[in-house]
């Protein structure tokens, strides 16, 4: 099956048009036949045995290892990080295309199981990307919750190079990307205010203790970021003004106690409507 077929297949599972495969039909979740309800037309029923034949057809072009498994991994749509690694097998890929709940397969009880039955710290799956061996799953999708059991938000949070220097903080530190690592930094730099009087401030405390200061440098930095396009500046210059935009709309967004996934969250939401419409509804609100 070609990345096209894939993409095809993914489109028709996460369409909403499709009815939820029955959790209780886990033994061979695609392959049992379905049963007329009296609630269901015979639209729905052909529906069903469409979404079926399309499931059945993207497992079997999974790569399962001799066991009939395969590496899952669940991914924060918003955030990019790794959330977590566990196992799928066909009932537990079928069941995440049905249900959209990142589901595994345990090795250890040998049956399924979905991200957040107990602790309802479920991840919403939005999408499912199969690698170019076909071999490896990723679950992309939204955490409800944290996704470690120790409360952590993914159960990444120990770095091998710190474990290798015993000297160093041995506290926790998430695998973050350098958009999430900056944030990290400003809301430390937060909860740190004022622990610290006789030191000297550094620039970030400076403009989360000034409200009219961080607003000034916003309009200063945003101006100048317009400018290097209105003078042809480089590439690169343009580059450095946006990254004083965004250090400093970060550390307001801190002020507010909004996170950058709330607003990764809002954009996302954007990518189906048009920038007109969307504008439109904004002013309506307003």
């Amino acid at each position: 099956m070609g990345s096209s077929s894939l993409q095809g297949v993914a489109s028709l599972a996460f369409s909403p048009t499709h009815s939820r495969l029955s959790r209780t039909r886990r033994p061979n979740v695609c392959c049992l036949p379905l049963k007329a309800r009296s609630d269901q037309s015979p639209f729905q029923i052909e529906g069903e045995l469409h979404f079926n034949s399309k499931v059945e057809k993207l497992l079997d072009c999974i790569k399962w290892d001799d066991k009939g498994l395969a590496v899952a991994i669940a991914q924060n749509v918003n955030t990019g990080a790794i959330l977590m690694q566990g196992f799928a097998n066909r009932d537990a890929l079928a069941t995440t295309l049905s249900s959209r709940k990142a589901t595994f397969y345990s090795r250890s009880r040998s049956s399924l199981w979905t991200k957040g039955e107990t602790s309802m710290n479920f991840i919403n799956v939005l999408d499912v990307f199969i690698d170019c061996d076909h071999d490896s799953i990723i679950y992309l999708g939204k955490p409800e919750g944290p996704t470690c059991h120790t409360g952590e938000e993914t159960c990444y949070f120990t770095s091998a190079l710190d474990l290798m220097q015993p000297s160093k903080d041995e506290a926790n530190r998430l695998a973050s990307t350098t958009l999430y690592s900056l944030e990290s930094t400003i809301y430390e730099r937060k909860d740190n205010l004022g622990a610290n009087p006789n030191e000297k401030p550094s620039w970030t405390k400076r403009l989360l203790q000034d409200e009219k200061l961080l607003c000034s440098k916003i309009r200063e930095e945003a101006d100048e970021l317009c400018r290097t396009l209105e003078d042809r500046e480089e590439s690169s210059r343009t580059a450095s003004e946006m990254a004083d935009v965004l250090y400093h709309a970060m550390v307001l967004l801190a002020v507010k106690g909004i996170k950058m996934e709330d607003v990764l969250e809002v954009l996302r939401a954007r990518f189906s409507q048009s920038g007109v419409e969307e504008k439109k509804a904004r002013q309506l609100n307003h």
